[in-house]
């Protein structure tokens, strides 16, 4: 048995891309889902840049539901899934086979958004029809009523792939239209701009993949352009994650071939965290208190 096995008791790992892709991946839905069960993992997410992923976790759920792992899933605004628009977000919320599925999140854009183009070095109309936050700080609609239906089904609303600033007004606009659950992608942001997150009740999260070689090419995605993710260290990340504090997630965010399938990937990441000092009890927290607090595991039931 690989050291830190223990640690993925009652794990969960919400960001995990075993759905169909135009990459390759180190293991499909159902297997993801056996071996999260073997490991005694308590939940995964799905996460998916072409559709809603609720739809794939219903139909796991309804396969292997008997192995005792909540699946859940949801929706990521790209253009392909829909773009940013309500009609999207509305179907995706009871996408499903009944009562118990449907999108557990709603997120905003991944990588079609105006900051992944402006790292990219894109121009042009590429860059016009990216999703972004006004330089006011006003949120555009659709988002607002995005935020409301969020709110409306107390599921999470997900910033996305956005600049730390924009990051804050999507929370700041979150938290006026009483949407509670909050999740950013904060593994690129200084501490500052987490604290303020953490300040409006957003969790941040870290992923796993940033630390790996995957960075180190460029992945297609749903346009088929390339995507290069930053590439850090966990000594890059550790500063951040202390920042987040009571708010922060870890994730493993992997799927892709060139990584271990999800749970060995998940595992990896909370023995790196290990090494660089965080404790038994806030790796559990990270790993399975928040996440499981954040979407509401065991909470869905059919």
């Amino acid at each position: 048995m690989s050291y830190g096995m223990h640690y993925l008791k009652g794990a969960v790992d919400c960001h995990v891309h075993t759905c169909p892709h135009l990459n390759g991946r180190s293991a499909n839905i159902f297997e993801s889902v056996r071996q999260a069960a073997a490991a005694g993992m308590r939940a995964i997410g799905l996460m998916d840049n072409f559709m809603n992923s609720s739809g794939y976790a219903a139909l796991a759920a309804a396969e292997l539901g008997h192995l005792g792992i909540e699946i859940f899933g949801g929706l990521i605004m790209q253009p392909t899934a829909g773009g940013v628009t309500y009609e999207a977000a509305r179907n995706a919320v009871d996408y499903g086979y009944g009562p118990g599925t449907g999108a557990r999140f709603l997120s905003l854009p991944t990588h079609h958004t105006k900051a992944v183009a402006r790292r990219e070095g894109r121009t042009g109309l590429y860059l016009e029809a990216a999703f972004g936050v006004h330089e006011s700080g006003k949120v555009p609609d659709p988002v607002p009523a995005i935020i409301d239906l969020c709110a409306e089904r107390d599921i999470v609303f997900d910033c996305g792939h956005v600049d730390g600033w924009e990051a804050v007004a999507l929370a700041e606009e979150a938290k006026k239209r009483g949407a509670a659950r909050v999740r950013t992608h904060a593994g690129g942001y200084d501490t500052q701009t987490i604290e303020t997150l953490v300040s409006l009740g957003a969790y941040c999260e870290f992923s796993f993949f940033v630390l790996t070689h995957a960075t180190q090419v460029g992945l297609t995605h749903v346009d088929q352009e390339k995507h290069r993710a930053p590439s850090k260290t966990v000594q890059d990340l550790t500063p951040k994650i202390r920042a987040a504090g009571d708010k922060a997630i870890v994730s493993g965010d992997a799927g892709i071939y060139l990584l271990p399938p999800p749970v060995e990937a998940f595992r990896e990441f909370l023995v790196l965290l290990e090494t660089d000092g965080f404790s038994e009890a806030e790796l559990r927290v990270m790993s399975s208190t928040n996440p499981a607090d954040l979407f509401r595991i065991g909470s869905f039931a059919a």
